[in-house]
């Protein structure tokens, strides 16, 4: 098989969760900062280098903390509603079925993908999860990824890593792994896919590209 090892980003990717993050960045620049800030710049940095550091964008060092607090107290309730994008219990269910090692790797944290998988059951087809807390530095760095191939026993070179964001696919280049971005998210367009190696608008696609 092309790649023994397939590791995921979460958001975007295999679940279809653009919606209840957009909602919550709005819900929290609005209650924080009393201002409105469109769609494109609150969603520009989501997948990255963490929630911290895209509030700073918005607010500055003195709202960071109030906004990720309430951005998590509006977000965190809507993980019940999650579902997977689509043909992605396809996807695992068949990689697995073939022999491959999974894993997740998100930017979230790892009690956050836990909340993901309460509400998609899914998460016993991983043999590893990686949450953005588990590693000093998050994506476009590539620890996360590294963290995950450690867990697994796995080198970099039998390794795929899919997403949706050009974070994800810088992340794999510098981990020295193969890098497929996926249009489906709804978070990032395909050309900040670009850097990646492949881009795929399907899942049946990403099945032939691994």
């Amino acid at each position: 098989m092309r790649f023994p090892v397939v590791l995921f980003d979460l958001d975007g990717t295999v679940v279809d969760s653009g919606g209840i993050i957009l909602a919550s960045m709005r819900h929290a620049t609005r209650t924080v900062l009393g201002r409105e800030i469109a769609d494109e710049q609150l969603m520009a940095a989501v997948g990255g280098p963490g929630l911290e550091a895209q509030m700073a964008t918005f607010g500055g060092g003195e709202h960071v903390e109030e906004l990720v607090r309430v951005y998590r107290a509006h977000n965190e309730p809507l993980h019940d509603e999650l579902q997977l994008c689509v043909g992605m219990d396809d996807v695992l269910v068949r990689l697995k079925d073939e022999g491959r090692q999974l894993g997740i790797v998100s930017a979230k944290r790892r009690i956050t993908v836990e909340m993901a998988f309460a509400a998609t059951a899914v998460g016993h087809l991983f043999d590893v999860v990686v949450g953005g807390d588990e590693a000093p530095n998050q994506k476009p760095a590539p620890d996360t990824l590294l963290v995950a191939l450690e867990r697994l026993g796995a080198d970099a070179a039998d390794a795929v890593y899919v997403g949706d964001s050009p974070f994800d696919m810088a992340a794999a280049k510098a981990a020295g792994m193969y890098a497929i971005g996926v249009t489906w998210g709804g978070i990032h367009g395909r050309d900040a896919l670009a850097a990646g190696d492949e881009v795929v608008d399907t899942a049946q696609e990403l099945l032939a590209a691994l």
